[in-house]
């Protein structure tokens, strides 16, 4: 037993912890003992902090290194709170010194750590960085002999990660060697993950992740006679209703469920529906845009079962301690086939318990991709890994870090470092060249045959030492009774964020009518087919292969149907993939439905439909080759017909013409040379708002911008023109090309249509799965739509109960705050009985004072002047229009000019009058922004 081969001391406190060894445990610590570069996979429960720290505690205290003598990196921003305990239980009982630094850390704890540096330094990705260049913690790093990094499938493919790499060639440099172990979660091409971080060094690879039992299934719930009464109530379909009524009661049913949605919307409208049906059921929300306090609040009551559920985004994926899950719940598709299994594996927590998994599904579409995508999860068959390779930004900041590590350091040395980083192995020293001058161009460096620090370099690497953008969130309030609404991420706004845009936040439309500073005044519409919804960059991307396999599964169906009854078909879907007799059902009367129309689009199918002004291509290819090749035939289209519409799904590519060629999209597939591609996706993209959004990011990662600052679109398109040619402006192209589509696959797609491997069909019309990509995908997150009579009962309501004060200007002895709703037209001074009442706001104090003053006929100063002088206006307007006026001068922007040409026009009651100020209140909210300027 690999125990045995551990210290007495070790041995006698494993036993407090663990009676046997797991299997991570078995398998890793013998390749950690011979010194080996290990990668150990394995699920969250597994005990593998234990199997990578073990026999470094042991070599700690057999060897009894100078400190720092071991880093223990967390690629987490926020570290987490149930590793830190495990590590601090195991230092206590074997007396070794253990630190931590991160983000809070004091100036006096660090000083500390300087002075009795700790045997483990526990930090996160970020604060390494700074950790590299404080002169007395870097004397400390040449004592390092092992390096951890942690949950590592979290960073591999984001620029983390590729800052990272670099940086453990830096700690090399000060060390000269060290022995490398990385803990992961089940990842594709593991391998490739052991050399991303090692640098291409031997890495042993410990896969430990195929002990634990998983049942994973879709299903699809059909609404019962209660169901209609609900859906009322929640203000729902009745499908949707089935839904909920189905996940309370698998809440019930089980001891501790987690309930996984990809957004934070789902997550809010799934928890506020549950509450309308049961304010005291046993369920909270947890999502990163929460709190801290309640977020770990969340997380106690759960562990300590006074909750029975918590809904959570993907904050709740990784290995955040919160006790037995015996139940996972996914709400919809989880869009990738790894994000199920991180999910699912938080279910029977411990290895000798089955994890259970059970995806939710929603319409058609959703239930084909629930079943591929369970189907792969029980065969681990998971998505393909996507690297950033020689990233410029991230390049630059690390250039400035070694020129904070050594000075001055000769160019050559410097590429070679960079170079010995997987990510970089194939950098060519052109472009890194470009890259110095670039930072020379800046102001950051001193550049000749070497690299020097230059003062204004210690500012730009402090400021971004991490990769991820800070990202500003704008609060939503709507206009007609000011009641907050919610919150749209800065990318969003910076994508869509224009006047008259159409979203969908809290499961309604709304429509944007003015963005200011960080607050978006938006009103409520009833129109949903054209909204975006207000979480679009929170989705994941389906990928090919799901995608693919949607298709062959439409295909398979199809060949069935041929020879086969409805019900054998659904049987055999039912023996192939994990799905409820529901979901077989609805994919089979999906399929047949189509036959009648003509033609299934499946994997090797793409059918195109010719539908009004409408074109919707059918293909199979996943989020990010649709929109690839939707990008370049609509480059192609507008130079020939001018503007072009475009919307895409993993399995559609929607062109919307404003005078329809369809031929012009057959062109386009046929006669597109596929070299071509890329050129003309770099022509079309350096125009989009999508490019200037990323090019913001790349150039404040640059320091060619203020981290700080913000442009407006023509201005930021003036400094994207400057910089055409440049390393930021291709890092840019590189990081799109990277994240949000996949240029080498849709060439190769391309390719296939040409060469007739893919046919294409054309079709007038519109099929059903035409129709599901038409209408709206995300009704089920969408409440009925709120007519107009709805919207103004809501503004006058908020009218009727606004706050004002009634002044009476002809004697200045008596004033009242009054409600709108309680003014009555033969109100008078309660002193002298004039009827001489000027409308104020509530907050005006001190206007008796002026008036009095005024009466007295003492010297006013010019503001009171101005004061008294809008009183009377105001006084006046309530001596002829009375109660109407108070309800006028009680909208918000509408002063005593706009009051009176609303009052002057003919109004046949007073809610006549309340819409003329409504389209009052909408013009001033639009034209605010220039009356302040």
């Amino acid at each position: 037993m690999v125990f045995e081969t551990l210290s007495p001391q070790l041995q006698k406190i494993v036993q407090k912890k663990f009676k046997k060894p797991t299997l991570p445990q078995q398998l890793a610590i013998p390749s950690i003992a011979a010194g080996l570069n290990t990668l150990i996979i394995a699920p969250t429960g597994s005990g593998k902090t234990e199997a990578a720290l073990l026999k470094i505690f042991d070599k700690i205290i057999n060897d009894k290194p100078n400190p720092i003598s071991a880093l223990y990196v967390t690629p987490m921003r926020a570290l987490n709170r149930d590793m830190l305990d495990r590590i601090l239980w195991w230092a206590k009982e074997l007396e070794l010194e253990v630190s931590v630094r991160h983000g809070d850390t004091s100036s006096y704890e660090r000083q500390l750590q300087v002075e009795f540096p700790p045997d483990i330094m526990i930090t996160t990705l970020e604060q390494l960085q700074p950790m590299l260049t404080g002169k007395k913690i870097r004397e400390l790093l040449r004592n390092v002999k092992y390096v951890i990094l942690d949950e590592i499938h979290e960073a591999v493919d984001s620029k983390r990660g590729v800052q990272l790499t670099i940086a453990l060639e830096r700690i090399k440099e000060l060390c000269g060697d060290f022995q490398l172990i990385m803990l992961s979660a089940t990842v594709s091409r593991p391998e490739d993950v052991g050399e991303f971080f090692s640098g291409g060094r031997v890495v042993k690879v410990i896969k430990a992740d195929t002990e634990k039992q998983v049942e994973i299934r879709a299903i699809n719930p059909k609404p019962n006679l209660e169901d209609n009464k609900v859906a009322t109530k929640i203000f729902s379909s009745k499908e949707t209703a089935a839904r909920l009524r189905t996940i309370m009661d698998m809440i019930k049913n089980s001891r501790a469920t987690l309930v996984f949605t990809n957004t934070r919307d789902f997550a809010e409208i799934l928890a506020s529906r549950i509450k309308i049906l049961d304010k005291k059921f046993p369920a909270e929300i947890h999502h990163s845009s929460l709190s801290k306090e309640i977020r770990i609040k969340a997380e106690k009551d759960f562990k300590q079962e006074k909750l029975k559920s918590l809904i959570a985004t993907s904050s709740l994926q990784l290995g955040i301690d919160i006790g037995a899950v015996d139940l996972v719940l996914q709400y919809m598709s989880p869009r990738q086939v790894t994000q199920l299994i991180q999910r699912v594996g938080r279910s029977g927590h411990e290895l000798s318990k089955i994890s259970k998994g059970v995806i939710v599904t929603t319409d058609e579409d959703d239930v084909f991709e629930s079943a591929v995508i369970a189907r792969k999860a029980l065969n681990n068959e998971l998505e393909p890994l996507v690297f950033h390779e020689n990233s410029y930004d991230v390049l630059a900041h690390q250039l400035i870090g070694l020129t904070f590590d050594f000075g001055r350091i000769e160019l050559e040395k410097a590429y070679s470092i960079i170079k010995r980083a997987y990510p970089y192995r194939n950098l060519k020293y052109t472009d890194f060249l470009d890259v110095c001058k670039q930072l020379e161009r800046l102001g950051l460096v001193f550049l000749d045959e070497t690299i020097r620090k230059k003062t204004r370099g210690f500012s730009y690497y402090f400021e971004n030492l991490s990769t991820i953008p800070n990202l500003k969130q704008y609060r939503v309030f709507n206009m007609i009774d000011n009641s907050f609404v919610g919150v749209l991420d800065e990318e969003f706004i910076a994508l869509h964020g224009e006047p008259n845009t159409t979203f969908i936040v809290k499961g309604q439309p709304w429509k944007i009518i003015t963005v200011e500073g960080d607050k978006v005044m938006v009103e409520p519409v009833e129109d949903i087919e054209a909204a975006i919804p207000g979480w679009e960059g929170e989705l994941i991307p389906v990928l090919y292969d799901v995608s693919q396999e949607v298709g062959r599964l439409r295909g398979l169906i199809k060949d069935m149907l041929k020879d086969k009854t409805e019900k054998e078909t659904i049987q055999e879907i039912m023996g192939l993939y994990p799905v409820d007799e529901n979901c077989a059902k609805d994919m089979v009367k999906l399929i047949k439905s189509q036959l009648k129309f003509g033609v299934v689009p499946d994997d090797r199918t793409v059918l195109i439909e010719d539908f009004e002004n409408l074109a919707v291509i059918h293909s199979c290819f996943g989020t990010n080759v649709n929109d690839t090749l939707g990008r370049g035939i609509v480059a192609l289209l507008t130079s020939r017909v001018g503007s072009v519409g475009l919307k895409t799904d993993p399995y559609r590519i929607m062109i919307q013409f404003q005078q329809k060629n369809v031929n012009l999209i057959r062109d386009a597939l046929f006669n597109t040379k596929p070299e071509h591609l890329q050129s003309y996706l770099e022509m079309s993209l350096s125009k989009s708002e999508l490019f200037q959004w990323k090019f913001v990011h790349v150039a404040k990662r640059f320091g060619a911008i203020s981290k700080w600052a913000e442009f407006g679109k023509v201005k930021m398109q003036r400094i994207i023109d400057d910089f055409v040619g440049t390393p930021i402006y291709k890092e840019t192209l590189k990081e799109l090309e990277t994240e949000k589509l996949d240029v080498e696959k849709t060439i190769e797609v391309l390719k296939k249509i040409q060469n007739k491997e893919i046919s294409v069909v054309f079709k007038p019309g519109l099929s059903p799965l035409g129709k599901i990509g038409v209408r709206h995908k995300y009704a089920e997150v969408i409440g009925p739509e709120k007519p107009e009579l709805e919207i103004f009962e809501l503004y006058k309501q908020r009218l009727l109960n606004t706050k004002i004060r009634l002044v009476c200007v002809n004697c200045g002895n008596w004033e009242q705050v009054i409600v709108v709703k309680d003014v009555k037209d033969n109100l008078k001074c309660k002193k002298c009985e004039a009827r001489t009442l000027a409308v104020l706001k509530h907050q005006w104090i001190g206007a008796t004072k002026i008036i009095k003053k005024a009466l007295r006929k003492s010297p006013l100063t010019h503001e009171e002047r101005t004061k008294y002088e809008r009183a009377k206006e105001r006084a006046e307007m309530f001596l002829v229009y009375r109660r109407k006026a108070a309800m006028a001068m009680a909208g918000r922007g509408i002063g005593p000019t706009t009051a009176k040409r609303i009052l002057g026009k003919y109004h046949k009651d007073e809610d006549d009058l309340m819409r003329d100020m409504l389209d009052a209140e909408r013009q001033f909210i639009k034209t605010k922004r220039f009356w302040a300027a």
